[in-house]
C-alpha cells in the first residue's frame, strides 16, 4: 500500500514524495485514516516505527483549514524532551512546506522572549515540553481554549521523567470536545489510568510487542572479565575491527559518558558527548554535527535513547547493560530504522550481571554471543589506563607510596634490619 490510499491531500502527498518516502509503515497505515476521521487514538508502538509522521501528516491536512488567533494555538503536541520536540518541528517543516501552517516550539534553554513573540502572532501547531508550557501559561502568554487537537507523545517516558501530574494539569485546561492522540512504547498502569481519563472511545492498536527488537537489527552480546578500562579498550577494538562508519554509544551514567568520550578523543576517534547537563544550544549543535556526518560517534546518556530520528546510524554500542530493560529496545532502535540494516553490541562484564539477567528475562531470548579474541583481552588487561584522570591518580598514589618508603615507616628500618611484629610503628626499645 502506498500513501495514496490513506486519504491525504495531493499537496501533502507531493511533500512526502519529495522527502523520499513511498510506502507507509504499519503504524502510519493504522493511525492516519483514523485520525483523519476524527477518532481519538491510543497507539502502542516501539521507537523507530515512524510514529512521528503518523500524527504529523494527518494533522497538517486537518489544520489546513482555519486560522490561529493570538496566544490561542489550534493544536498542542507534548513531548518529554527538548530534542523530541525539535524533531517534531522539523517534521512539520518538511511535510508542511506546501501549506501556510505556523508552528511554535516551547522548550527550555532557548529564547523566552522569542517564544512569546511567536505566540502573540498566533500559531496553528504548538509543540512543547510540559514544564515550559506551564511556565508560559502561568504568565498568561498562552491559552488552551482554542485547542482542537492534542497529541501526547512518548507517554511512558513522560511517566519516567515525572511529568504525569503536569500532563493531567494541562489536559484539564483543554476544551472538553477535542481530538486526543496518545502514543506510548509501553503501557504501565499510570499511563493507562491517564488515557482512560482523557480519551473518548479511542481507536487502539499495537505495533510490535514492546519486548521485541526490530528484525533489521543484528544483535551481539560481548561478555568478558575486566574493569572499565578494559571495557573501553574492547569498545575501541570493536569500533575499529567492524569498520564502523558512525555509531551511538550509550552509558548508564553521565560521568561515564564524559570518560568514554574523552577516551575516544584521546585515541583519535571523531566523538562527541550528549547528556542532560549540556546547554540546549550545545546539545542541538552536537546532534546536528552527528546527523551531518561531521562527528562520527555520539556518546550519550539515555536522554538520546527515545524517539530521536537520526537516519542511517550503522551501529549502536551499549557500553553498559541498561539498568531498565525497556531502555535496551529504545537504545538499539536508533539503528536499523526504516527497513535498513543495523548492528548493536552490548558489552557486559561481571559488574553488569544483575542487569544482564534482568534484560534476558525481559526479552525472553538469548542475545547471540560475540567472542572477543583472548589475545586482545590479555593485551588490554596489561595496558595502563587510557584515562588521563586515572593516570594522574596512579601517579599521585605512586608518589605517596614513595614518600612513605622514604620516611622509614614501611617495611624496612634505618639500619636495614628486620622489624619484628606490631605493624609499622615500632617502639624504640624493641629495636635496640
Amino acid at each position: 500500500m502506498s500513501f495514496d490510499y490513506l486519504g491525504l491531500s495531493d499537496e501533502l502527498l507531493s511533500a512526502i514524495k519529495d522527502a523520499g518516502y513511498t510506502e507507509p509503515t504499519p503504524i502510519q497505515k493504522k493511525a492516519i485514516p483514523s485520525i483523519l476521521q476524527g477518532r481519538d487514538i491510543l497507539g502502542i508502538a516501539q521507537t523507530g516505527t515512524g510514529k512521528t509522521a503518523s500524527f504529523t501528516l494527518p494533522m497538517i491536512d486537518i489544520l489546513s483549514q482555519g486560522r490561529a488567533r493570538a496566544r490561542m494555538p489550534r493544536s498542542l503536541i507534548l513531548e518529554p524532551t527538548r530534542e523530541l520536540a525539535a524533531q517534531v518541528e522539523e517534521s512539520f517543516d518538511k511535510y508542511g512546506k506546501n501549506t501556510k501552517l505556523t508552528c511554535a516550539l516551547l522548550i527550555g534553554g532557548t529564547d523566552f522572549a522569542g517564544q512569546v513573540k511567536k505566540l502573540d502572532k498566533g500559531v496553528d501547531v504548538l509543540i512543547a515540553t510540559p514544564g515550559r508550557l506551564l511556565d508560559h501559561m502561568e504568565r498568561g502568554n498562552v491559552m488552551l481554549t482554542g485547542v482542537e487537537l492534542l497529541v501526547v507523545d512518548e507517554a511512558d517516558r513522560m511517566l519516567d521523567m515525572g511529568f504525569i501530574p503536569d500532563i493531567e494539569k494541562i489536559c484539564k485546561m483543554l476544551p472538553k470536545k477535542i481530538q486526543s492522540l496518545f502514543f506510548s512504547a509501553t503501557m504501565p498502569p499510570e499511563v493507562k489510568k491517564l488515557t482512560d481519563s482523557f480519551l473518548k472511545d479511542p481507536k487502539e492498536f499495537e505495533v510490535s510487542a514492546p519486548t521485541q527488537t526490530a528484525v533489521t537489527i543484528e544483535e551481539h552480546l560481548v561478555k568478558f572479565k575486566g574493569t572499565d578500562k578494559v571495557k573501553r579498550e574492547v569498545l575501541r577494538n570493536l569500533i575499529t575491527e567492524n569498520n564502523v562508519d558512525n555509531a551511538i554509544i550509550f552509558c548508564n551514567r553521565k560521568k561515564d559518558v564524559k570518560i568514554v568520550n574523552k577516551s575516544l578523543n584521546v585515541h583519535k576517534f571523531s566523538a562527541a558527548e550528549l547528556h542532560g547537563d549540556l546547554h540546549q544550544s550545545t546539545r542541538m549543535e552536537v546532534l546536528d554535527a552527528f546527523k551531518k556526518g561531521k562527528t562520527k560517534i555520539l556518546v550519550a546518556s539515555d536522554v538520546a535513547a527515545r524517539g530521536l530520528d537520526i537516519p542511517d546510524v550503522g551501529h549502536v554500542f551499549n557500553f553498559d547493560v541498561p539498568s531498565n530493560p525497556e531502555d535496551y529496545i529504545h537504545r538499539i532502535g536508533r539503528t536499523g530504522r526504516a527497513g535498513k540494516k543495523g548492528v548493536a553490541f552490548t558489552l557486559s562484564t561481571q559488574a553488569d550481571k544483575k542487569y544482564l539477567d534482568g534484560l534476558l528475562k525481559f526479552l525472553g531470548k538469548e542475545i547471540p554471543l560475540f567472542k572477543v579474541p583472548d589475545n586482545i583481552l590479555a593485551e588490554k588487561n596489561n595496558k595502563k589506563a587510557d584515562s588521563p584522570k586515572h593516570n594522574k591518580a596512579d601517579e599521585k598514589e605512586t608518589r605517596k607510596d614513595k614518600k612513605h618508603d622514604e620516611t622509614g615507616n614501611n617495611n624496612s628500618s634505618k639500619n636495614n634490619k628486620p622489624i619484628i611484629g606490631m605493624g609499622d610503628h615500632i617502639p624504640d626499645f624493641l629495636t635496640r
